[in-house]
């Protein structure tokens, strides 16, 4: 059991006659509030995560509080207010399974995926992985949850889990399937009396004065003979202490020890809840859905038709008013006074496609294949965060989109701000800063597949300094091509046997050669065009490969790629990095192969992550290294010989430790990390360098009372030579500057924290002769 304490939670009395206690969140991280998203300060995480997938709901005395598979967020009945709950504000994990209010309303209990469990009290939030530790060779899946009389009641695959509320801890395990079998339980109800168990193998009961209901032969099937189906029930619910259960599209009610209909459908039921003293179902005709309310004695009070597109999942009934958890809309509000949707700003699903940052906008293709480069069928488009702002560009409002499926690479001319992004099997797409979209493929373009003619894969894509746009057409006869700034297109064949002819990410170093990941085992290929891209007759390539005299990279299979400040091609392979120092030279006798580093990391030394899929490279404004791997991410120093900072799922607020795609901010220091549960960002503390230190900042700038965080100068020029002084000029603190940006933790050089007043920042170049470059108040 773990738990994380929080200051920014609380629970607060309510009215007589609510609630003894309502849920409210104070969280940092408001929907909507682009200037608490601008100031994310050194060294503090947010999630990008979807939240327009509403899967589950309930209803707290005050709050709307809703999940998607990723993070939860909340809805003020009163004021409308937005507030957000995910892994990098206190979550333990990220995938929702099941979420419940204790029966005190003084509790949020969170079920996941993996079957972990938070208990989010007060200001702590207790973290139970019991279940998730417990290897069982059964499904542990939570699926519901009940609170009664302080303990938590778990529907899983396997029978009851029950939790004490008190205690953090799990109290009894109930394995009710027939001969003591392990059986799926989907939904779990009381009547005070009785417990009622929907499962697989019927609908059971047992008396809740029995002490042994871990025991199976305590527990009994309610059969034919008591009115009600044989045959798997599929939920259960408790309304004003009466029992209604479904069977298939009839919900049957529990008079005594006999069962009657309730209520029957010619739509097919989804979803059975108790709400507000009503049933509510969801329910399915076709591509239809609607929401219809039931009153105490099994009659229509209403039916809620959906627009076309909607997937409702469940619903509640508040003040009249049905909200209902949508997985393609988001959370729906309706009532008399029509329908309201609330969708969150956020990108629209997780991605694991290429990020990439032009002019401060972060652009993201939302597609991914698999490692052996086949398609997922992944239609979600690009995603752009701008402004603090995602900007979702979808099928839906750009039609183009729709037939191009796994966009997995992207680049941006920094010049007229088009965007270009690469779908493996629908071509290339073209969009202009103005919207407006266009696909090339075929003709001198985009040639087909070899092996499938009608796909069309677009695998790499980068822009060099003469703004010409260089592709990877993954598949084709001419593997390689490239549009001219002119517009025109021109095609080169690689010179080299490559299995599938596989190419996808183009990295351009400053001799304006192009270094071209070969997947699927083949190597990495280096190509340089000569004096001119249309005269072929200067052409030259090289392929790089494992083992020594073949360019002696760590593995054949390279994953990764990127050039950094001394211009040096660092390689990331399925086992580890090699670096290529002389790119310059690579066509000289020498032949330039890659330096496989060796690393200090405790008390061994061995090669840069020998063993390890390096999956994604990305160069920091110091010219540190940030690599995602399938265990996390690490910062590793400019030359590689040290690490930084290790980050993972367990150690820090990272979503999930499978991190494919990584992408920085230069002039923020922000890093985006693109998983495999969805994107993350770290304020990192380098920035991009900048020629004079004129555009100076400091946040946060005034520093207000109590904040004892990081306090970033960025901006400065590269490497300066920083100092902190008082008025007086008596020195507080003097560091070097991380690329353009250096931190600061409000300490003297004593480690006392400093005193009220203005203190002034002071830089100087290699070059001699300081300058006075910002100021920083401090207040206490």
């Amino acid at each position: 059991m773990r738990t994380h304490y929080l200051i920014n939670y609380y629970f607060s009395n309510q009215a007589p006659g609510m609630m003894k206690s309502a849920f409210v969140w104070m969280l940092a991280f408001l929907a909507g509030n682009g200037d608490i998203y601008a100031q994310v300060p050194v060294g503090n995480w947010r999630d990008h995560l979807p939240y327009h997938q509403a899967t589950k709901l309930i209803a707290g005395s005050n709050k709307i509080i809703c999940a998607t598979p990723y993070s939860l967020f909340t809805v003020g009945l009163q004021d409308q207010s937005i507030e957000r709950l995910s892994k990098t504000n206190g979550l333990h994990e990220v995938g929702i399974s099941a979420i419940a209010l204790t029966e005190k309303s003084d509790q949020l209990i969170v079920a996941y995926d993996n079957s972990n469990i938070d208990f989010i009290a007060a200001n702590k939030i207790v973290n139970i992985d019991a279940i998730k530790r417990k290897d069982i060779a059964a499904n542990k899946s939570i699926l519901e949850m009940l609170s009664y009389q302080g303990y938590t009641y778990l529907s899983t695959g396997l029978g009851i889990i029950v939790l004490d509320e008190n205690k953090y801890e799990v109290k009894d395990t109930w394995i009710i399937g027939n001969s003591g079998s392990y059986v799926p339980v989907s939904s779990f109800a009381t009547d005070g009396s009785f417990f009622y168990a929907a499962t697989a193998e019927g609908l059971k009961k047992a008396s809740l004065a029995n002490a042994n209901l871990a025991d199976y032969r305590n527990w009994s099937v309610i059969d034919a003979a008591a009115g009600f189906p044989a045959g798997a029930c599929n939920e259960v619910v408790a309304l004003q202490q009466r029992i209604i259960a479904r069977k298939n599209d009839t919900l049957y009610q529990a008079n005594g020890n006999q069962w009657t209909k309730f209520y029957t459908s010619d739509w097919n039921m989804v979803n059975t809840a108790a709400s507000s003293g009503k049933i509510l179902t969801i329910e399915q005709k076709g591509s239809e859905y609607r929401v219809v309310v039931l009153s105490s004695n099994g009659t229509m009070d209403r039916s809620v038709s959906l627009p076309s597109g909607s997937l409702p999942r469940q619903a509640v009934l508040v003040n009249n008013n049905v909200w209902i958890a949508d997985l393609d809309r988001g959370l729906v509000e309706t009532g008399a006074a029509g329908q309201r949707v609330y969708q969150l700003n956020s990108p629209a699903a997780i991605t694991t496609g290429d990020l990439f940052v032009s002019n401060q906008s972060l652009w993201v293709a939302s597609g991914s294949v698999t490692t052996g480069w086949q398609n997922t069928f992944t239609t979600n488009g690009l995603y752009r965060f701008e402004n603090n702002e995602w900007n979702n560009y979808q099928p839906s409002k750009y039609p183009a989109l729709a037939l191009l499926e796994d966009l997995v690479s992207i680049t941006a001319d920094p010049v007229d701000k088009t965007v270009w992004a690469g779908s493996f099997g629908g071509g290339l797409l073209q969009l202009s800063a103005d919207g407006t979209t266009k696909t090339w493929k075929g003709n001198a373009a985009i040639e087909p597949s070899l092996s499938d003619p009608g796909r069309y894969n677009v695998s790499g894509l980068a822009i060099d300094a003469q703004r010409n746009l260089w592709v990877s057409n993954y598949g084709a006869g001419h593997a390689l091509a490239v549009r001219k700034a002119d517009g025109t297109w021109r095609q080169f064949t690689v010179p080299y046997s490559l299995l599938d002819n596989a190419v996808s990410s183009i990295v351009v170093d400053e001799h304006d050669q192009k270094w071209i990941v070969s997947p699927n085992g083949n190597g990495l290929l280096c190509f340089n065009h000569g004096g001119s891209i249309d005269n072929t007759g200067d052409d030259r390539w090289k392929f790089y490969r494992a083992g020594t005299g073949n360019g002696n990279l760590p593995d054949n299979n390279v994953l990764s790629i990127a050039r950094d400040k001394n211009g040096f091609i660092w390689v990331g392979t399925a086992s580890g990095i090699g670096i290529i120092q002389c790119p310059g030279d690579i066509f000289s006798n020498s032949g330039c192969e890659a330096v496989i580093p060796i690393v200090q990391q405790d008390n061994f030394a061995g090669y840069l992550f020998k063993g390890e899929a390096v999956q994604t490279i990305c160069v920091d404004g110091a010219d540190r290294k940030w690599i995602g791997t399938k265990n996390g991410t690490w910062l590793i120093s400019a030359d590689g010989d040290k690490t930084i900072s290790r980050f993972t799922a367990d150690n820090s607020f990272l979503l999930d430790n499978d991190v494919k795609k990584i992408a920085i901010d230069p002039v923020t220091g922000e890093v985006f990390f693109a998983t495999a549960k969805g994107i993350c960002s770290f304020r990192g503390t380098a920035t991009e360098a900048t020629d004079a230190a004129s555009t100076v900042l400091a946040f946060p700038n005034p520093v207000p009372p109590g904040y004892t965080g990081t306090i970033a100068i960025r901006g400065l020029a590269g490497n300066a030579f920083v100092k902190i002084t008082e008025l007086n000029g008596r020195l507080v603190f003097q560091t070097r500057a991380n690329g353009g940006q250096v931190t600061w933790n409000g300490k003297d050089y004593t480690g006392r924290a400093v005193s009220s007043g203005v203190y002034l920042v002071i830089a100087a170049t290699d070059r001699g002769g300081e300058k006075l470059v910002t100021k920083i108040v401090v207040v206490k």
